[in-house]
């Protein structure tokens, strides 16, 4: 088990496909993206607490998902023009329109620990257009960052509606964990009996 978690790394994005079917969501192939400098997650919703008996008698938390900044060395043109619904023409400029259609996605990354590495997925997410600032060289070189202001709302996965997931290697989910980064992980609540039936 590990004490400590640091790092992070190995970003990949994987963007919502329009072959899903029932409660299970689909994804494209993830696409790994170079360059994860930082992940700032909000957590959004509130506690509503009822009294009585002369105190907390029930608290309940609503549970709404997070907003998060996704800090990234430089965003690739083929991705922003999906995240935000732009276009790119036949010479290759990006261009920002004004009626674009953003398409939602999961992100995928990895951060480590001083006893085993731990990756997590935020699966539903919709990035909102970034303002990057622009300054000249000076005496030093300071590098610009691409900072991507997300929305990541909960999604319903058969009965339950998720958010995340994080996943460490164990002695069970070896397979899981090694082909993490290869398709979106969708959970599985399903639980083994001791007769080795499903619950």
């Amino acid at each position: 088990m590990n004490k400590v978690t640091f790092g992070l790394r190995n970003l990949h994005i994987a963007f919502k496909s329009a072959t899903q079917t029932g409660t299970t969501p689909a994804y494209d192939t993830p696409i790994a993206v170079p360059g994860l400098v930082r992940l700032a997650p909000t957590a959004v919703g509130d506690s509503s607490t009822f009294f009585a008996d002369d105190g907390a008698y029930y608290t309940v938390t609503a549970n709404n998902g997070y907003t998060l900044e996704l800090e990234i060395a430089l965003l690739p043109d083929t991705l922003a023009a999906r995240m935000f619904g732009w276009k790119i023409d036949k010479n290759g400029m990006l261009v920002e329109t004004s009626d674009g259609k953003p398409e939602k996605f999961a992100f995928m990354a990895e951060v480590q620990g001083d006893q085993r590495n731990r990756r997590f997925v935020y699966y539903e997410n919709q990035a909102s257009r970034p303002a990057k600032e622009r300054t000249t060289k000076g005496e030093s070189v300071e590098v610009g960052t691409d900072t991507l202001n997300l929305t990541s709302s909960p999604i319903l996965v058969g009965d339950q509606m998720i958010i995340k997931g994080d996943m460490e290697l164990n002695d069970s989910n070896t397979t899981a964990y090694n082909a993490f980064f290869d398709k979106v992980y969708i959970p599985d609540f399903t639980t083994t009996s001791k007769t080795g039936g499903t619950a």
